[in-house]
């Protein structure tokens, strides 16, 4: 019996002691994922806020874990810490409105231009679309780097009384990536879809950064070109991703 499991089997009377020796199992795998977060993140933002953050996920993923499904605890941890430093993110409202405002007009010209082409939108499509000059929209990209754009956390649909979220859909054992496992199919449908129509480069920054877990610098280095690129690449793509989502009816962040 593994440290989860002896610790829910507790029931009603769980040790203290039990729950805080899953807190230093995991407290690595917490930092590791705050550093991961932070990475993206302006400088004035506190790591350490994150990782408190991610302390109180790890605590309701212990407390709510359920041994019954064919979940990994640490599949089901990772998303609830990753969530609940999102939440943080969120709840201190770092980016100006204005400034997520023109990311979600800028998600949504990709969308409806990509809807229309069945193919990539180019750049001086979409900056036509906005009516702005390729180098206007440029600079309203790099707005947009280090912003959250799609999350675990986002909600399925708009309806103020369905309240299920995409991290509530967390894989089964013989299914790791959570983002490709979601319960609901059209979702997972939209955001296939959505992969094959971005083009190569940016398909394969997308895989090397989330699925291989490589840096934006070694990415860099295996593509050929510098770690500032690399993040507009990502950038772009994840535009891409939300204006699809958001065409869905996928609620992501505003």
């Amino acid at each position: 019996m593994d440290l989860i499991q002896a610790y829910l089997a507790e029931g009603s009377g769980r040790p203290v002691e039990l729950r805080n020796q899953l807190i230093l199992e995991y407290a690595p795998q917490i930092k590791y994922i705050a550093h991961r977060v932070a990475s993206r993140l302006p400088s004035h933002i506190e790591l350490e806020e994150l990782i408190n953050a991610g302390v109180l996920g790890l605590i309701d993923a212990i407390e709510k874990f359920d041994l019954s499904r064919n979940i990994q605890f640490k599949t089901y941890a990772e998303i609830r810490v990753r969530g609940a430093m999102l939440d943080e993110l969120r709840a201190q409202d770092w980016v100006p409105r204005s400034v997520r405002q023109k990311i979600n007009t800028l998600a949504r010209a990709y969308a409806r231009l990509e809807q229309m082409y069945g193919r990539p939108a180019t750049s001086e499509e979409v900056a036509a679309e906005l009516g702005l000059t390729v180098e206007e929209l440029t600079i309203l990209e790099s707005k947009a780097q280090g912003l959250p754009l799609i999350s675990l956390n986002d909600h399925f649909d708009r309806d103020d009384d369905d309240d299920r979220c995409l991290q509530d859909s967390v894989p089964d054992e013989e299914s790791p990536d959570p983002l490709e496992q979601l319960d609901e199919k059209w979702v997972k449908e939209v955001i296939e879809r959505e992969l094959d129509l971005i083009p190569p480069r940016e398909r394969t920054v997308l895989s090397l950064y989330y699925f291989d877990e490589l840096t934006m610098k070694e990415i860099g280095v295996v593509l050929g070109v510098t770690e500032s690129r690399i993040s507009q690449i990502h950038t772009k793509a994840l535009l891409r991703l939300k204006g699809a989502l958001e065409a869905a009816g996928v609620d992501v962040p505003a």
